[in-house]
């Protein structure tokens, strides 16, 4: 059986801590990484400030297989987290020359400012994330993987990522609509997860159509065998609240 691998994401922004940007790749990010058999165990907003990026990229890459970051690789003053992974990783930091040379056919004359140029600087050591249709690159180094905060950006630096990523075992995943409010079914839904400790039982509450209280009932597993006998379970309990 394969290893379980796991991944902690940090969304670097003042942007993203005053409101001002609202944050659309936490979700992405995470059923992304589902969908590969990853787990994303950890997720962690912060500002543009280097020692707090450095304090807590040290924090994840030593708790998790892969961290993910989307933020802060832009050309103005206040992206710093190359400089960040840098001064984590103990590096030094300097423009790429390819990355330049690409500047270069992009942009001529007073275009190909200090602004841009600081999106060529990149970490000693670390792995490009580029395409031909991405000027300014993501990177990797070590297990640290620097993406950026734009959505359509980032969603492509995921797709040129992931190939080189390894997996683990897949989380199965049921669900059913109980019908029933979640405080009617906390009792015996504890019970059955107790009863099944290989699998993870969540209730979800919602508003159904008529606009009343219901619940989604969610079991997963990584093994088929204790996921079909806990949704037995589940089933068998929401067949009980009809009665």
């Amino acid at each position: 059986m394969s290893e379980i691998v796991t991944a902690g994401l940090l969304v670097i922004g003042d942007e993203i801590l005053s409101g001002r940007t609202k944050d659309k790749n936490i979700g992405f990010i995470a059923e992304y990484l589902a969908n590969i058999a990853i787990d994303l165990k950890e997720v962690r907003v912060i500002g543009d400030e280097e020692t707090e990026i450095v304090a807590a990229l040290d924090a994840l890459r030593s708790r998790y297989t892969y961290v993910f970051t989307t933020g802060g690789i832009g050309p103005t003053h206040d992206d710093i987290t190359a400089d960040s992974v840098a001064r984590a990783f103990g590096v030094g930091i300097d423009h790429h020359p390819g990355v330049v040379a690409r500047f270069r056919e992009r942009f001529t004359g007073q275009d190909l400012n200090e602004a841009r140029l600081r999106m060529a600087r990149i970490p000693d050591g670390a792995e490009l994330i580029q395409s031909a249709t991405i000027l300014a690159p993501g990177f990797m180094l070590g297990n640290v993987i620097v993406m950026a905060g734009v959505p359509s950006i980032m969603q492509a630096m995921m797709d040129i990522v992931a190939p080189k990523l390894k997996s683990g075992v897949k989380m199965l995943s049921e669900s059913i609509r109980a019908n029933a409010r979640e405080g009617d079914i906390g009792g015996p839904l504890r019970e059955i997860a107790l009863a099944h400790p290989e699998t993870i039982i969540g209730s979800y509450p919602f508003l159904d159509e008529n606009q009343k209280p219901n619940t989604n009932l969610v079991v997963r597993s990584r093994d088929q065998a204790s996921l079909t006998a806990a949704m037995d379970a589940v089933k068998a309990m929401v067949e009980r609240l009809k009665a």
